[in-house]
């Protein structure tokens, strides 16, 4: 009989042991590197899903700038996707004329890009989904400066993938609204500096810069103001983050018919950053985001 308990005790022991490393092993988050072929285009992506992430969770995509990379592990947004249960995909963007990593958004010094990024990740978006069980309605999209741009051009070409936008130091390219004329209403969230010297808060229609003509920033709101039927601004300023931080004036624009909204967050004398020193970024965005989640 002490033999029979014995061993009925090393058999509990060992299930107890096995349990514990499954449950410890579902509370890993997941982060890896991939490699797929989209329009017969080798890319590269990193996705980060967090611990217990729960089937149909949100999933959404943040997009480095000109000459960056998706190593964005200091952002904030897998810190955030821990908090409140979403997926972070980091993609690569390929390399243009001048051998820099990128977005192909128009600018004319990549006039002979072929990549379609647009393709490129609507495409990646439903890969993501069916692969991991994620939201097909609940996926978003947010990016800093060309990776910004690159946001504006699916806010006005795939609402029909993307729910909601976030440009962080993005630029609306002046050929864009004439380019889509039928565009559908979808939430936009921009983040900008009023000092950004490369992405120019008040437009550059000469193109000066050499990145195109672009619209000034209040502009380029205005319109998505008005594409949504916005009736009303609510106007504040926000605390600051930090005494060194800088003022920032949320402008947020509501009471549209379906219920969308567009945001400006207004950086006073900022620059051309991801504005994680005036505010958690991927915090603020995910406040966004999951005013339209399903």
């Amino acid at each position: 009989m002490k033999n029979i308990s014995l061993l009925r005790y090393a058999i509990l022991l060992i299930i107890g042991i096995f349990a514990a490393n499954i449950s410890l092993a579902a509370n890993k988050a997941d982060y890896k590197t991939y490699n797929c072929v989209i329009d017969g285009v080798e890319r590269t992506y990193k996705l980060y899903l967090p611990a217990n992430i729960q089937p149909n969770a949100p999933l959404i995509f943040v997009l480095h700038g000109y000459g960056g990379s998706f190593n964005l592990d200091d952002k904030g947004f897998n810190e955030a996707a821990e908090r409140h249960g979403f997926a972070v995909c980091y993609p690569q963007g390929s390399k243009d004329g001048r051998k820099k990593n990128c977005w192909n958004v128009g600018y004319p010094f990549q006039a002979d890009m072929t990549v379609d990024d647009i393709s490129f990740l609507c495409k990646l978006a439903k890969k993501l989904q069916k692969e991991h069980k994620l939201s097909r309605r609940n996926t978003f999209c947010t990016g800093m400066s060309n990776g910004g741009e690159m946001c504006y051009l699916l806010a006005y070409d795939r609402q029909s993938t993307f729910k909601a936008v976030a440009p962080i130091a993005g630029l609306t390219m002046e050929w864009m609204p004439k380019a889509y004329t039928r565009t559908r209403p979808i939430p936009l969230f921009e983040l900008h500096g009023t000092e950004d010297r490369t992405s120019e808060w008040t437009g550059d229609l000469e193109n000066k810069g050499g990145w195109g003509a672009y619209i000034a920033v209040p502009d380029a709101i205005n319109y998505w103001v008005k594409r949504n039927g916005c009736k009303r601004e609510v106007k504040e300023h926000l605390p600051l983050k930090t005494p060194e931080s800088n003022q920032v004036i949320s402008h947020k624009y509501v009471d549209a018919k379906d219920g969308n909204e567009v945001w400006l967050y207004e950086i006073v004398g900022g620059g051309h950053s991801w504005g994680n020193k005036d505010f958690d970024t991927a915090e603020e965005i995910w406040k966004f985001f999951s005013k339209f989640t399903e």
